[in-house]
This record gives C-alpha cells, structure tokens and sequence, in this order.
C-alpha cells in the first residue's frame, strides 16, 4: 500500500510540474514578491497532494521567532520535502542551489522562474562573492534566503561541515538568521521513492543578529542550535 500511495504522490507531483511551468515562467516579469507567491503556489498543491495520498503532514514549531525583515534561513537539509515545504512555511524566498538543478526540463525551468541564487560549486571564492552579492540583491527586494549550510542532504542522524557562506551574507547585508532543525528525513528519505506516513517536525529557532560581529560566531551559534534540536526532535 505505500508503494501505491507513493506512486500515485510522484505522477501527481510530476504532472502539475509540468502543467505550472508555463506559469511559472509566465510570471517572469512580475515584481519579485508578487513572482514568488505565484511560482510558490504549485507548492501549495504539492504539500496537499502529499497529505492526500502519502499521509504525511508536518507542524512547525517556533513560528514567533521570525523577524519582521528579511532573514537569512540556515536550515538542516534532509530530503526534498524541505524544499517544497519552506514555501509555505515562510515569507517569499530566493534559494541558494546548485546551478545544475535549473537544467532539469520543467522543474528546472519553473524553479529559474523564482530567481534562485545558483551557484558553481566549483568555482571557489567566486562562488562565494556571488552568493554575498546576489543574495544581499535578494533580500533588498524584500526576500528571504534559504541556505542549507551543510550542502547537501544529510541522512537522519548525520551532520556535515557547515560552510560559512549564508553566515557571510548575513553578515555582509546586516541581516539576521533564522536557525531551522526539522525531521522530514525520516518520513521522506534523500533516495527514498517510499513515502513514511507520518507528521513532520519543523522548529525555527531564534533571530541571531549578525551586525558587528564574524561569519563564524554566527555560522557555529546556528550550527549548536540545530544539533541540539535536532537532537529532540529525533527523540535521540
């Protein structure tokens, strides 16, 4: 009964992706916030088609600790169910992604849409520079940023190096983080095609103010925090 369930999850997800990216892409010259809102409404079915056939649904905990302002989000990444999810959860976003995750047909194409920040991964401090001055663009116009400091998705459990990236951002255009631990990992594996019935936990953590102080302090404040929670909400 789950493969069925997940099956039917994956055409339905797979389906409106590529009846949305024409909109997607037609929304293109909209302003930015008014763009994001449209893009994030295929996220809105997506999360309601999961609940519907997967039995997964989530909770966040947390939700006072947002700033009025723009922030810099520095989350655990588990699974895709996080890059879905945050649509919903927070104020419009840019996304910090690997550049070849825009080259794939439809998705690739909707996700452009949204003005992510892409990044080359192998190009170093260039890469950086770009993250700095494409994501303080972003939050000028009134966008979040969402930044998975450890890279890639980290099995349950698991923990990478935090790289100092979204830390200098949030340094560099003064704005704060916002520290975020969920457990989406367990109910949707990173290579997983089976979806785990279930009720994900999201915990956002408070503000950490940037201004006057260096990329690391802050960086390994938002690591400590989301370890720790990480921690509880495994029930480890």
């Amino acid at each position: 009964m789950r493969t069925l369930r997940s099956l039917l999850f994956l055409i339905g997800q797979s389906i409106s992706a590529i009846l949305y990216s024409p909109i997607s892409m037609l929304a293109f010259p909209l302003p930015p916030l008014l763009r994001s809102r449209i893009i994030g409404g295929w996220a809105h079915f997506a999360i309601w088609w999961l609940r519907v056939t997967c039995n997964l649904s989530f909770t966040v905990r947390g939700l006072e600790n947002l700033p009025d302002q723009p922030a810099v989000i520095l989350s655990k990444h588990q699974s895709a169910w996080e890059t879905i999810a945050f649509q919903l959860i927070f104020p419009p976003q840019a996304w910090v992604l690997k550049r070849e995750l825009l080259w794939i047909p439809f998705f690739g194409w909707g996700l452009a849409a949204s003005r992510p920040i892409s990044i080359n991964r192998s190009a170093g401090a260039q890469a950086l520079s770009h993250l700095v001055r494409e994501g303080t663009e972003r939050l000028n116009e009134g966008r979040w940023v969402v930044v998975f400091p450890e890279g890639t998705r980290m099995p349950p459990g698991e923990h990478g190096r935090y790289n100092p990236g979204g830390a200098m951002l949030a340094v560099r255009s003064g704005a704060p983080i916002v520290p975020v631990a969920h457990n989406a990992g367990e109910f949707w594996p990173r290579r997983g095609f089976l979806k785990k019935p279930g009720v994900v936990t999201v915990a956002i953590g408070p503000r950490i103010d940037t201004k006057g102080r260096r990329p690391k302090s802050v960086n390994s404040e938002a690591e400590a925090w989301i370890k720790e929670t990480m921690q509880r909400i495994a029930g480890r």
